[in-house]
């Protein structure tokens, strides 16, 4: 388990350096261009373009740009997203700043809205696993069908059109200035956006784990714990749902990390200062040391929850075993 654990970390590292690549030659080298010119501004001149390329570092070697840019990445204390690299060219302010700024929100979105999906989508797919072909089962998958089809943007107006619009049971969108995270979640900021998220994730989970659990109740040790005189309870609960389960946590752990580098659709329609929305600004200005922030975020946030499911996958399944 050990070794196993020592292979996925390096080879995780590996794709964030491939990662850092692909980031540095898509924003830096290719087009549309050299970068100076639009840090330069409105009012350009030879002159200020290049005092702009010698401040980003353009006008050197190829490879001394590249590891300007990627020693910013190395996961320390002040290194992170130094100031000296990541910094906006449209305020001038650290990416940093701005990105941790604007996290918490991210976060409060991005997990609040996984506890949502989870607590309806796992229930919906085991009593629909368990009463297969009732009517309960197909009203269970007329709902997947219906979280899987509607588009999230459709979904989110729809939202805000009825709860905040007509019948006034929810808050509208944005988090007021001067109030916290927090303190807009329990004022219930963040309920619409929640259920948003939540209704395409759950959809999903819930037809996964019906087909996992269809599956898992025909195995041999099904078949054992009943005949030992467990009951229907424990059998599905302590014996089915634990193996079943596994492909909700591959999905949780990438989804989570994919959310937590930004739900760009749903922080722009319910105007929350993410860091997706932060994305989003930072390409309509062409600032493009905050979009690589951003991107690099991002995939910290999914390789960490990649590496998360590996090790919770021992712990689920006694049948899978890592040499």
């Amino acid at each position: 388990m050990t070794r196993y654990l020592i292979r996925r970390v390096f080879f995780l590292i590996f794709v964030l350096w491939v990662v850092s690549i692909l980031t540095f030659l898509i924003f830096v080298k290719l087009p549309p261009g050299n970068p100076a010119i639009r840090a330069a501004g409105r009012v350009q001149t030879p002159e200020t373009i290049a005092a702009a390329e010698h401040a980003i570092g353009v006008d050197k070697p190829v490879w001394v740009q590249y590891w300007r840019f990627a020693k910013g990445l190395i996961p320390y204390p002040g290194l992170f997203l130094n100031r000296q690299v990541y910094f906006s060219w449209s305020n001038f302010e650290p990416v940093k700043t701005e990105i941790f700024g604007r996290l918490p929100v991210t976060i409060m979105l991005a997990v609040g809205a996984g506890v949502v999906w989870i607590l309806i989508g796992i229930p919906i797919g085991i009593v629909s696993a368990i009463k297969r072909r009732t009517a309960v089962d197909r009203a269970g998958m007329l709902f997947a069908l219906f979280g899987v089809s509607a588009p999230v943007f459709w979904l989110a107006y729809v939202l805000l059109f009825v709860f905040w619009f007509k019948l006034h049971w929810a808050p509208g969108s944005g988090i007021p200035i001067g109030q916290g995270v927090f303190e807009a979640a329990l004022h219930g900021r963040f309920i619409l956006p929640w259920i948003t998220l939540a209704l395409t994730y759950s959809a999903f989970y819930a037809r996964i784990i019906r087909s996992s659990m269809i599956d898992t109740m025909y195995e041999d040790f099904i078949r054992t714990a009943r005949a030992k005189g467990a009951s229907e309870r424990r059998v599905i609960m302590r014996h089915g749902l634990r193996v079943a389960i596994t492909p909700i946590v591959t999905l949780f752990g990438i989804d989570l990390g994919y959310l937590l580098g930004g739900a760009i659709i749903v922080e722009k329609v319910f105007n929350l200062q993410g860091v997706g929305q932060l994305g989003i600004d930072s390409l309509s200005t062409n600032d493009f040391p905050a979009v690589m922030g951003v991107t690099v975020l991002a995939a910290v946030f999914i390789i960490v929850a990649n590496l998360v499911v590996d090790v919770m996958y021992a712990f689920l399944d006694p049948r899978i075993r890592y040499s």
